[in-house]
């Protein structure tokens, strides 16, 4: 499958190296082909091609958003989609690690709202780069669990699959506003991690009865 990254840094990075190691065919998106990010990338993963924005997102079959929330509106209005999957890996974090929406909307919503014509998915994004890097936990018989949210079924099922190819049980949580929920479950983990010294390597499970 053709992925589209806009935003290759620590946890774009991450996920495009895992998913590119699985047969997948990644794309760089970005208009500044010498950014420290983007070579570091190169550098790590002489696989990935690299396309302009536009150029990127036209081509591919999936599109991930890995960017600053902050840069997300004046990009996103800036771009055409044709009915791409839009995977969001951000999440909008205010002052103290708070919700930068005030917790009024999720910022997949936003992201829906500023690109009506993607397929807005929610996942990766309830742990840090560090678990994308490597979903293995060796000494448990279950697998890390990726929950998503989204408007459309058929999206969700493709971005489950991806999920699945790098080592996550998938769970969709069900619509995209779901996501303010999912946001709120990645500012716990960044506040015990980054805030308060928890080490990165933990991750939720789903138990089933």
């Amino acid at each position: 499958m053709k992925l589209a990254f806009i935003g290759i840094g620590n946890v774009g990075f991450a996920l495009a190296n895992q998913l590119e190691r699985k047969g997948h065919q990644i794309v760089i998106a970005t208009e500044d082909r010498d950014s420290e990010s983007v070579q570091k990338a190169l550098k790590q993963n002489p696989n990935f091609g690299i396309k302009s924005i536009q150029k990127a997102v036209d081509e591919a079959e999936v599109v991930f958003l890995a960017t600053p929330f902050q840069a997300n509106e004046s990009l996103l209005k800036s771009l055409r989609f044709k009915h791409q999957i839009l995977v969001d890996c951000t999440n909008p974090v205010g002052p103290g690690i708070s919700h930068g929406l005030q917790s009024q909307i999720s910022g997949s919503e936003k992201i829906q709202e500023w690109a009506p014509e993607a397929k807005v998915v929610k996942a990766f994004t309830i742990y840090g780069f560090e678990n994308f890097a490597d979903a293995v936990y060796p000494n448990y018989n279950v697998k890390p669990v990726m929950m998503l949210a989204g408007n459309d079924a058929d999206a969700k099922k493709v971005t489950a699959g991806l999920i699945e190819t790098i080592g996550f049980e998938p769970l969709d949580t069900g619509k995209l506003d779901q996501a303010l929920h999912l946001e709120h479950l990645t500012l716990l983990w960044v506040k015990m991690v980054r805030r308060d010294g928890h080490h990165p390597h933990f991750v939720w499970a789903q138990l089933t009865r």
